[in-house]
């Protein structure tokens, strides 16, 4: 039985104003209906595979238990309550997994690769397993057909087992691997691919969780014994398994590669040939998506005169280009980026500006998550702020109270069963009522259809941290 292993990490600031560090790219709907975290889990369906194992952080928690929810995705969630790179991580999933299997194969994914040819990856995951289960350290090497500058490489060196002779059939094949590359200039990359004997490093592993620790506590004892210490008190938390905080801040931060991979003499690479993308820059999107006769990708309200080879996204506006080539517009309800298309790696730099400036761009969308569902800052004043608030059915926000503002409510869809101070009431559309400032008080949707509220607080003060809750069903101090 395959475990799979999913790490949620990451930000994706080369896809800002679309990723954030709050929402970024792998909770994303970027290339289909699902979001990136979902097909990495729905591409796995027809594997013998036992419930997932997904590592996130705190901030995303609610995030990843809705998005598994919804697609009946069973599993346990490992909070990291610090990023220590994927070393780590990984380490925490095979402690855990060992706990119920003990020959448990762990199959290690990034949650935010898009995979074209499904069934060609399910094929290369059964060969790897085969090699997994005979104590094999597997990564994955995509088919290089292009030179690129920003991937590793993976020189592979002899072929393996009987599928060895079949030299035509490079699926079939398994090669040990002979060194890690980093990333090359692009005279080196295009010698490589030419000398066909380099795979894309593209981050995918497969190999038995003892084993792993076995090779983790040879050649990085100091972060084999901070998790196992950090796995040694373990809480559970609604859907989320929580590790010991301060042991695992003492971890030392690494990667798989350089923590185990480059080091084990037991590391294999099998080829993946699959149309795999990392989806690490606005090209990266661009290429993914089907092109019009102008080769344009457009999604959202979109009109175009005489452009061509442009990815325009529009979340909440029209959004026209007039005589625009290699040029990628991105609208979303607080911001707008234009880039040339050629230099979408150094959208980085304009986050790295906005957090110097201490934005809040950088790390929120005006649409913010919640457990209970989500609110969207629709206007703000120096006194006054409106948001339209969404509460899923049968869910509800905290007891709490605020010290500078009152709140008035308007129900747009929906029921709303409120709670203010010792009185509970029901509320239906077009209804309304006012809490004032310092009153406890809880809104709560107890039907099976959204509830949806248009909320007007007013106040000397409107920070998100003006809340003191009393009550909590997801366990927010």
């Amino acid at each position: 039985m395959i475990t799979p292993v999913i790490l949620a990490g990451g930000i994706g600031s080369r896809l800002w104003p679309l990723s954030r560090k709050l929402m970024p790219k792998q909770f994303l709907n970027l290339t289909s209906s699902e979001s990136m975290l979902q097909q990495t889990l729905t591409r796995l369906k027809g594997l013998k595979c036992g419930n997932a194992i997904t590592i996130c952080n705190e901030e995303h928690r609610f995030v990843v238990a809705e998005q598994l929810r919804s697609i009946d995705s069973l599993g346990k969630i490992l909070l990291e309550p610090v990023g220590r790179n994927t070393a780590p991580a990984i380490a925490l999933a095979a402690i855990e997994q060992l706990k119920q299997h003990k020959d448990a194969v762990l199959l290690v994914l990034a949650a935010d690769h898009h995979i074209e040819d499904v069934s060609a990856f399910q094929q290369q995951i059964e060969l790897a397993k085969k090699w997994a289960e005979q104590g094999k350290m597997v990564t994955f090497g995509i088919v290089a057909k292009t030179a690129e500058t920003g991937f590793g490489y993976i020189r592979a060196g002899k072929a393996l087992g009987e599928s060895a002779a079949d030299k035509d059939d490079m699926s079939a094949k398994c090669f040990a691997i002979e060194r890690f590359v980093e990333k090359p200039d692009l005279a080196t990359a295009k010698q490589y691919i030419e000398s066909g004997d380099y795979f894309w490093n593209a981050g995918i592993f497969m190999f038995k969780a003892s084993r792993y620790l076995e090779e983790l506590e040879l050649h990085r004892p100091d972060i084999f014994g901070a998790c196992k210490s950090a796995m040694a008190n373990t809480k559970s938390d609604l859907d989320f398994i929580r590790v010991d905080n301060d042991a695992f801040t003492q971890c030392p931060s690494d990667s798989i590669d350089y923590a185990v991979m480059e080091k084990t003499s037991s590391g294999v690479v099998v080829p993946l040939d699959a149309n795999w993308n990392d989806v690490g820059s606005f090209k990266a999107l661009w290429d993914i998506h089907d092109k019009d006769s102008d080769n344009n990708v457009h999604q959202g309200d979109v009109l175009s005169c005489n452009s061509s080879n442009n990815l325009v996204i529009a979340e909440s506006k029209l959004v026209a280009t007039v005589g625009v080539s290699d040029t990628i517009v991105v609208q979303t309800k607080d911001a707008i980026l234009v880039a040339n298309k050629d230099n979408v790696q150094q959208v980085k730099n304009i986050v790295q500006q906005i957090e110097t400036l201490n934005r809040p761009e950088a790390n929120i969308h005006r649409q913010v998550y919640r457990p209970w569902g989500h609110f969207d800052t629709i206007d703000v004043g120096s006194r006054d702020l409106v948001k339209r608030i969404t509460v899923l059915p049968q869910h509800k926000l905290s007891m709490q109270k605020h010290q500078h503002r009152a709140e008035h409510w308007v129900v747009v869809s929906g029921t709303a069963k409120v709670t203010r101070g010792e009185e509970i009431f029901l509320l239906t559309e077009n209804q309304s009522t006012y809490i004032p400032a310092g009153v406890v008080h809880s809104l709560e949707n107890p039907g099976k259809i959204a509830l949806e509220i248009i909320e007007v607080q007013s106040g000397d003060y409107l920070g998100e941290d003006d809340i003191e809750r009393f009550k909590d069903d997801y366990g927010r101090a």
